[in-house]
């Protein structure tokens, strides 16, 4: 019934073409009661790998603690809250998805940096961190038959306006407010990030968009070895990206000032790197970041990723991108601290990203249940709202206040 209420609020906004957001009554919280447990099985392997890529700077990176007793680490929320309850089998241990790779490549600038893959296995926790790919790898392994992979290439401490700016970007002016002083900011592949106005830059060894290159060819190299990364694969298909940073450019009023115009650059630059123009895009703003309260960058920013999102100012992403707003979902602390190691919130923000990027895809439900089928087996939600194209419907756990997805 839920689904079907769904799909009605859904058609009537499609067909309105209505650029409103639309909120219906929230789904009663379950802390990921409801996503169904790993069955154990393989995917088609007749299908190509369907490939999803992370990137970002250390919001991305696996922060969530998982051993112990204490608030905030995996075992105490999935062994003694009930949270999460996929996550462990009838014996207590950890699941594995056999559907599901996990792959994280690392490196520090461009494609010669210092680095190489840091991980490459089935989805499962194992070490003493977790990631927002636990989220994502099982919401879209339970949405789809084909194989996934996760893909993750990307490092800590880096801006989109600096580091990871996309080609093409062209250099600009900027006043700062704190000075009065007029700087000149690197366009892509020059040096250094900003210099006065009338001055001569002074070139370093670091370039604008050095680590996009980088970590680009990162996640090109894993690709071109397909079989090493998924084994028994032979073909793959790019159809996601998912975007969680801006912890560095908010530091900086300059680059926080151009983080929309370099958004949208970077998800045609992403599309057109790895051949995939149709592939999907989910950003996620900063956990801190108050919709409500937020002020200076860090407002600017949560404001650029809404921007995306909204078909009013980029008519030509309309249904192909979505903002998840996490202020609701981050169980404190703040980007620049790593959540305080919650793994709640690396779970809630992963399985919200997953959520909202199923939902582009037209997935509705478990396998082999697309649009338009009653699902039958319940699903996991994180409570808030997510913006598709024209409206905002709800999704749930948590005992935190309504959140939005914007799309």
């Amino acid at each position: 019934m839920l689904n079907s209420l769904r799909r009605s609020r859904l058609s009537i906004a499609m067909v309105c073409a209505m650029s409103v957001f639309m909120s219906a009554s929230a789904f009663a919280a379950d802390g990921g009661k409801s996503l169904p447990d790993p069955d154990g099985k393989p995917a088609d392997m007749s299908k190509p790998v369907k490939v999803f890529i992370i990137m970002g700077q250390s919001n991305t990176l696996e922060m969530g603690n998982v051993k112990g007793d204490k608030d905030g680490a995996l075992e105490k929320a999935v062994k003694e809250e009930g949270l999460y309850p996929f996550m462990v089998d009838d014996a207590g241990n950890w699941t594995k998805r056999m559907d599901v790779r996990n792959v994280h490549t690392q490196g520090s600038g461009g494609p010669d940096g210092k680095g190489g893959v840091r991980r490459n296995d089935w989805l499962t926790v194992s070490g003493g961190k977790i990631g927002i790919e636990q989220g994502i790898g099982h919401q879209l392994g339970n949405a789809l038959d084909e194989p996934v992979l996760i893909l993750k290439s990307s490092i800590g401490n880096r801006s989109l306006g600096w580091d990871l700016l996309p080609p093409g970007s062209k250099s600009y002016e900027f006043t700062d407010p704190k000075d009065g002083k007029t700087y000149v900011y690197a366009g892509y592949g020059q040096s250094p990030m900003k210099w006065e106005k009338g001055t001569e830059p002074k070139p370093i060894t670091w370039t604008a968009g050095c680590q996009f290159a980088g970590d680009v060819a990162r996640a090109k190299d894993v690709l071109a070895n397909l079989d090493t990364y998924y084994p028994g694969a032979t073909k793959y298909e790019v159809v996601g990206f998912l975007w969680w940073q801006g912890d560095k450019d908010r530091y900086d009023a300059g680059l926080a000032s151009k983080y929309e115009e370099n958004l949208v650059n970077l998800v045609a630059a992403l599309r057109k790197e790895f051949n995939a123009p149709n592939a999907k895009f989910v950003c996620a703003t900063l956990g801190q970041t108050n919709k409500d309260s937020g002020t200076g960058n860090e407002k600017a920013i949560l404001d650029a990723k809404f921007a995306l999102s909204d078909p009013a100012k980029h008519p030509e992403l309309k249904g192909s991108v979505a903002t998840v707003y996490t202020h609701p979902l981050s169980m404190g602390s703040s980007s620049n601290a790593h959540y305080g190691g919650n793994a709640k919130t690396y779970m809630n923000v992963g399985l919200a990203m997953g959520e909202a990027l199923r939902s582009l895809l037209g997935k509705e439900g478990a396998r082999g249940q697309g649009p338009g089928v009653e699902n039958k087996t319940p699903r996991t939600r994180v409570r808030g709202f997510v913006r598709l194209p024209s409206i905002v419907f709800p999704l749930a756990p948590g005992p935190w206040p309504s959140l939005h997805f914007f799309a």
